[in-house]
């Protein structure tokens, strides 16, 4: 089974051609910023991108005749279902004109669909969107009744985290308990009850990460917006918050490195991220009355054995804490659209 992967990035389109669940080929197609300038929206990259997937595959020997399904990330769509939905005209008529919010990674099912059609049909689909959305009801009161909570997490990466856990430890995914934290540039938890994702903590609404803030508090997004405006707000969640607010860097690493050199403000910033982390954990562990079968740590911070390892000692009473280090969307990709073509999962339409 030929399987191509999409995932477009703000600056690049990582590709990746898989032969069932096993990686051939990894490529990140990086776009330079002059590039990027040429187009007066993100759509108009449409075409660009589109053709650089094309050449991926003549220069690995293949047309898009020679597939059997194309996979892509999922992008900012209205609430959806954690699993597959077929990439169709439909869904792509609704990532391009009706989105939740913009971002690169809309692009992907437009790019799929294309090459589907080019190739005759090929069968494609989108897997575990970043909004997907399976709160229960009592998780999406926020207090405020015009703007109930919405739940944007790192669900890729995260759920394909939680299905390698249970099968390493013989546990049936669709009957668990599970706690996710993805540590990156932002930082998303989830709690995923029988494979669904019931509650989340959003990056907005959770630990500060190496560049956004996370939850500010209200009065203080007040401050801030009377002073700057909502532009200066969105910085202090896009850009500015979080290590490059007290620290002025957003990697991780140098801050480890502060803190070898004996920089004790670094080592209290640093410390200050783990204890909101397992703060959020520890709040979404009253959602089945602390009865959890694991606490997994993924993302590229979870690499810092500094950061997870004073996490841990917060939240390990919990259940046992297990690291995943890095991101598997490649991967969870590739894998979801696998078990579809197999019947394994059911593939939905979106209405």
């Amino acid at each position: 089974m030929n399987i191509l992967v999409i995932n477009p990035g703000s600056t690049s389109t990582k590709v990746g051609l898989y032969e069932g669940k096993n990686e051939k080929v990894i490529e990140n197609i990086t776009i330079s910023s002059d590039v990027l300038n040429q187009f007066s929206n993100l759509y108009d990259q449409t075409d660009m991108r589109h053709e650089q997937v094309l050449d991926f595959l003549r220069n690995n020997g293949l047309e898009p005749k020679d597939l059997d399904v194309i996979v892509s990330r999922g992008g900012l769509l209205p609430p959806v279902h954690a699993g597959a939905y077929v990439i169709d005209d439909n869904l792509c008529d609704i990532m391009k004109n009706k989105p939740a919010q913009i971002h690169a990674s809309n692009l992907g099912c437009l790019i799929a669909r294309e090459i589907s059609k080019e190739g005759g049909d090929i069968p494609a689909y989108i897997y575990d969107a970043v909004s997907v959305d399976e709160l229960t009801d009592i998780a999406r009161l926020s207090g405020a009744k015009a703007y109930p909570r919405v739940s944007f997490s790192h669900a890729l990466n995260t759920r394909a985290v939680a299905m390698e856990f249970c099968n390493d430890n013989n546990i049936d995914y669709y009957n668990s308990n599970i706690i996710v934290a993805h540590l990156g540039g932002g930082i998303s938890l989830n709690f995923q009850k029988n494979g669904h994702l019931v509650d989340i903590v959003s990056s907005d609404e959770g630990p500060f990460s190496t560049n956004r803030a996370g939850a500010i508090p209200v009065f203080g997004c007040i401050k801030i917006a009377k002073e700057g405006g909502h532009e200066a707000l969105q910085a202090y969640e896009d850009s500015i918050g979080g290590l490059v607010s007290y620290l002025d860097t957003n990697d991780a690493r140098e801050v480890e490195k502060m803190i070898s050199e004996g920089n004790k403000e670094a080592e209290t910033v640093y410390k200050a991220m783990a204890y909101q982390i397992a703060r959020s954990i520890g709040s979404l562990a009253v959602i089945e009355q602390g009865k959890l079968d694991g606490i997994l740590l993924t993302g590229g911070m979870s690499h810092s054995k500094l950061l997870t390892g004073w996490v841990k000692e917060y939240v390990s009473f919990l259940a046992p804490v297990y690291i995943y280090p890095g991101e598997f969307e490649m991967r969870s990709l590739a894998h979801g659209g696998y078990r579809v073509m197999n019947g394994e999962e059911k593939a939905d339409y979106l209405k």
